[in-house]
This record gives C-alpha cells, sequence and structure tokens, in this order.
C-alpha cells in the first residue's frame, strides 16, 4: 500500500498538480537491461519483474487539470502518451518503488514546457487523438482504448483490446508491478536526482487480450527501444483511472 499523508495542510502544502487520469492503455515489454542503465537515476536501480527489466508505453487521458490548485485554461483536458521504466530507491522508510519516464508525449505545449522546467521531463508537444470503446452493458463483454500521435513526421497508434471482468491488481503479481507505482525519479534537472511522490486509489483492471504498437521506435526513442518494442509484449491492460495527487518534487542528496 502507498503512502498516505495524515496532516491535511502538509498536504495542501506539498501538492503541485491534481487531475483525473482516465482509460489507461498500457502495455509491457522485456528489455535488455544495458538499454536502460544509462538512463538510471542517480540513487536508483532498476526494479525487476522476476528478474526481468520491463518498459510500459501507456496512453491515458488527464482530465480537470489543476496546477497550485488553479485551473488553466484551455489545458484541463488533453491526452499524453508515454515510455516508461521501473527502478526503485531504498530510503529510511523502506523501499520506494516508482517510474523514471524515457519520453512523454502530450497535446498541449504549456504542459510540456512546465514538465520540462520543473521536473526535467522529456516532454514533446504532439498532435493527438484517442478512441475508447466504454464497457458495455455485459461486464464481461470487451472494451478498447487507442491513442495515436504525429511526430517524426508520421503518425503512431498504441491501442488495448480487453475482455473479462474488471479486478484490482493481484499481490505481488505482474500487474501490481507495472500499476502500483507511486513514486516518480527524474535526473534530467541539474544537481542530480528529483523524486516526487503520486497519490491515488486502485484502479479497476481489465486484462489485454491483444495489443498493437504501430510506430517508428528508433525515432520515437532512440535505437536502444526498438528491440523491445518491436518484440511481442509481455503483457497488456486497461485500468479506468481515478484521481490523482502529484507532489512536489525533492532533489536527494547523497545517504
Amino acid at each position: 500500500m502507498h503512502e498516505t499523508i495524515a496532516d491535511p495542510q502538509i498536504v495542501a502544502r506539498s501538492v503541485f498538480l491534481t487531475a483525473r487520469w482516465l482509460d489507461l492503455a498500457i502495455v509491457n515489454f522485456e528489455i535488455d537491461p544495458a538499454a536502460l542503465e544509462p538512463l538510471v537515476p542517480r540513487g536508483t536501480e532498476l526494479d525487476r519483474w522476476q528478474g526481468r527489466p520491463l518498459v510500459s508505453l501507456v496512453g491515458f487521458l488527464f482530465h480537470d487539470t489543476r496546477v497550485l490548485g488553479i485551473p488553466v485554461p484551455f489545458h484541463r483536458n488533453f491526452r499524453e502518451v508515454n515510455l516508461r521504466f521501473f527502478v526503485r530507491r531504498r530510503a529510511g522508510d523502506g523501499w520506494r518503488r516508482g517510474v523514471v519516464f524515457v519520453k512523454e508525449y502530450a497535446s498541449r505545449r504549456a504542459v510540456s514546457w512546465v514538465a520540462r522546467r520543473l521536473y526535467g521531463e522529456n516532454y514533446v508537444t504532439a498532435r493527438m487523438g484517442h478512441a475508447v470503446d466504454p464497457a458495455p452493458a455485459d461486464p464481461l463483454g470487451p472494451r478498447s482504448a487507442a491513442y495515436w500521435w504525429r511526430a517524426a513526421g508520421r503518425e503512431h497508434c498504441l491501442k488495448v483490446h480487453a475482455v473479462g471482468p474488471p479486478h484490482h491488481a493481484a499481490p505481488a503479481g505482474l500487474e501490481e508491478f507495472i500499476v502500483e507505482n507511486y513514486w516518480g525519479y527524474s535526473s534530467g534537472l541539474k544537481g542530480g536526482t528529483l523524486e516526487y511522490r503520486v497519490d491515488h486509489p486502485r484502479w479497476n483492471l481489465w486484462t489485454g487480450q491483444r495489443a498493437n504498437f504501430d510506430g517508428d521506435v528508433a525515432q520515437l526513442y532512440g535505437p536502444r527501444f526498438v528491440e523491445a518494442l518491436t518484440s511481442r509484449p509481455v503483457s497488456s491492460l486497461l485500468a479506468d483511472g481515478s484521481a490523482v495527487i502529484v507532489y512536489r518534487g525533492r532533489r536527494l542528496t547523497a545517504e
């Protein structure tokens, strides 16, 4: 279970961004650790699923976005597709499991600017679209989510088709490893690693039956990711999402 801060005044002072993350399409791939090691922020280490490093492509919607409690005109609702991998850091309270973003494509220019300047994230603005087929009247019926974006002179698309009943991630399972991460790490800012916390309740998940990523991996993310992202996915899933809180980051010092 992720941490919570009991004192409401501490929470209010610490919050950087609030939003709703909705209709997440998540596709996961195994990758050679050598491709990720140069990107691991100082003070963290690769987190592995049963000994294997993974990367995830994630498409989703931002809704009702507020920065420091203020809704930014024309930037409350937008799309994002990101590529992330998993790290962990030993802190005084035990292991903190989190993610590192390789690159994030977003449909609003101001969002990209803020993320680059304040969190050192590799955000790129792109023209984007999406299509979500909601759960039918039959809770066991199919559902799907697709996100597409234009970059490097062509259109790219991520799509997941899922079946079965909604469920929560099983303890110590692959889905928990993928979605139950409540820390973010970035080494894009001068002065070392930035650590920030993200809070949200547990999501309803649907098991992916098939997934498709059609994109120019080398142009989007660089040659080190071509082998992984053109291979068969380890798994895929859909998540309904929820309200989220992103807290202010802090630079890590040597411990």
